[in-house]
């Protein structure tokens, strides 16, 4: 099912943008979804009901009059990819706006197809199964809750491009781990979330763990340990991280993720223990599988699965975090994020919380000028400027919008400042200042 919620997802970004990136995403959603047992030419007609104008029905007598009465023999045979699905459906969009065949869309060939003189009598008994007398387009809902792509990223508030998430996500599916890194503020938590839900195509709460890395975080604590059990003693136990690796390995045709914040808070070397083999891309195979530390039978193996996902979030700016271990850091693919304070962001908290565009443009400025400020600081540098988190609200209730910036100045960015220059009160006073003179 979420598969299929994937396919139709993508096939309504394609249809509404045209995108390169969306048609790249299109080919390989539709090929993974024509593998799914049952699915057939079928798939073609969900997409024809969902957007008639925008993709081609391929049932059995839609199929037999393209290549029959339109001339497009090169397609004969079996469903094609979705490479050549896009390729025919780009063909006959040609050819409708040139006049030269006797349709000109594809609802007008589903109707000739299916020869209206005929609908009404008996059917072939001969009739393939996947050939339908074509139902009413029906009402789809779109944006529930069921259905989770790069659009409704965009849409709750990230301002990242197409192209950029895009790019990430496919780096997550190639690579399979993957750390969002960036100063305080820029998002990490709430984007790792997102792309578990755009990866696994859907908001799927039960296939997305979450979890946070501590200094006192052992291998016991998340792989597997002996825990008291009463009267029972101790008995071995599996942690959090082996319990969603058995969980996906119960469904190997469903993507899980593990969501890890602040994976660099602890010894993640350490804490991994053997499974920093194991998140190897090329490891993910039972052939590849290790003995643990504790074992419950004398001959278990284990290994993660290739529907195992993780997502780690790491803050660059904490000089008290772990140095991240050269081993580990080249299993994951890293993803550095930024503050953002462009257009996308004003644009999006003008619209979804109602604040001033020009108040917006004036933060914006502000912040940035900070940032430049603590960039160019020797003892600061890149990793300690301010995120636009600090100043999206996180709802669209009424705010008066100088009374806002105002407390997120003096009780979240204000702290932090007095932090940074500890040694130089001064300068922290005159950077809130700054922040704060003359707002209107």
């Amino acid at each position: 099912i979420d598969i299929l919620w994937q396919v139709f997802a993508v096939a309504l970004a394609l249809a509404g943008f045209q995108k390169e990136k969306a048609r790249d995403s299109f080919v390989k959603s539709y090929d993974q979804a024509k593998l799914v047992k049952g699915v057939r030419r079928n798939l073609t007609m969900g997409l024809y009901w969902i957007r008639p104008w925008s993709y081609p029905p391929l049932d059995t007598k839609s199929h037999n009059y393209i290549v029959e009465n339109l001339g497009f023999d090169e397609f004969r045979g079996d469903l094609p990819s979705g490479t050549d699905y896009l390729v025919l459906r780009d063909k006959l969009a040609e050819r409708f706006q040139g006049n030269e065949l006797q349709v000109s869309s594809f609802p007008e060939l589903s109707f000739e197809a299916y020869d209206p003189t005929q609908i009404e009598g008996d059917k072939n008994e001969d009739e393939p199964a996947d050939s339908p007398d074509p139902p009413p387009i029906p009402e789809i809902e779109v944006g529930s809750d069921s259905a989770y792509a790069i659009d409704n990223i965009l849409e709750d508030g990230c301002f990242l491009n197409r192209a950029e998430l895009e790019r990430v996500l496919q780096r997550l599916r190639d690579k399979k781990n993957l750390i969002l890194q960036g100063p305080p503020g820029t998002g990490k938590t709430w984007l790792a979330t997102k792309l578990a839900f755009a990866l696994l195509g859907c908001k799927d709460e039960r296939r997305v763990r979450r979890f946070q890395f501590h200094p006192n975080l052992s291998y016991e604590d998340f792989v597997r340990g002996y825990r008291p059990q009463g009267e029972k003693g101790l008995t071995l136990v599996d942690g959090p991280f082996l319990e969603a690796v058995n969980k996906a390995k119960e469904e190997p045709d469903r993507d899980y993720a593990f969501v890890i914040e602040e994976i660099n808070r602890g010894n993640p070397a350490q804490i991994f223990g053997e499974m920093l083999t194991l998140l190897e891309a090329d490891k993910r195979e039972q052939s590849e599988a290790l003995t643990l530390a504790y074992s419950h039978t004398p001959d278990e193996r284990v290994y993660i699965p290739r529907n195992m996902y993780v997502i780690g979030t790491m803050n660059v700016a904490d000089r008290s975090l772990a140095l991240f271990d050269l081993a580990l850091r080249r299993r994951f693919a890293f993803v550095d994020l930024e503050p953002i304070f462009g257009d996308t962001w004003r644009d999006w908290v003008n619209r979804e919380r109602g604040i001033d565009s020009g108040f917006l443009l004036t933060i914006a400025d502000r912040l940035t000028a900070l940032n430049e400020q603590i960039a160019d600081d020797h003892n600061l540098g890149p990793h300690f400027r301010i995120g636009h988190s600090f100043v999206t609200p996180q709802s669209n209730a009424s705010i008066d919008p100088i009374k806002w910036f105002k407390q997120v100045v003096e009780t979240e960015i204000g702290p932090m400042l007095d932090e940074y220059w500890f040694d130089n009160a001064g300068e922290a006073e005159k950077a809130k200042r700054a922040l704060l003179e003359d707002l209107r």
